[in-house]
């Protein structure tokens, strides 16, 4: 049985890591690979650049998104395919472990269900905008 009094507060610490974890890859790409270098590696795995550009707007938008509640659910949804195209091209053929090689596929694994859960559970507590979907 779900506790209707902590649950709120386990959508808040779970959609506020998530932002903050998006955040932190859009960081990344943005100030240490820098976009033309992102654009590049991108290129180099046969994406065209320009995805990258795509790709680091999607994350930083939707890290703020989530970070102040703004339409968790439907963020989280759209998020997911940003994950899947990193283990379809980097992490899945390094394999399983993400201490493998370029990293394997399970942290983003784990990633996609966190946002899962997310999508599921809604906003939580201190959330500026519900979604707009009640369940």
């Amino acid at each position: 049985m779900t506790d209707s009094r902590t649950a709120p507060y386990a959508s808040l610490l779970l959609r506020l890591t998530l932002g903050i974890l998006f955040l932190a890859h859009f960081s990344l790409k943005f100030f240490v690979f820098t976009p033309a270098g992102t654009a590049k590696f991108f290129a180099s795995l046969g994406l065209p650049g320009g995805l990258a550009y795509l790709t680091m707007a999607v994350e930083l938008v939707g890290a703020i998104a989530l970070i102040l509640g703004i339409y968790s659910r439907i963020v989280a949804i759209v998020l997911i395919p940003i994950l899947l195209g990193a283990i379809f091209t980097v992490h899945g053929p390094a394999g399983f472990f993400f201490t493998n090689p370029n990293g394997g596929w399970e942290f983003p694994a784990f990633w996609i269900v966190g946002l899962l859960a997310l999508a599921l559970t809604g906003d939580g507590k201190y959330a500026i905008k519900p979604t707009p979907f009640k369940g």
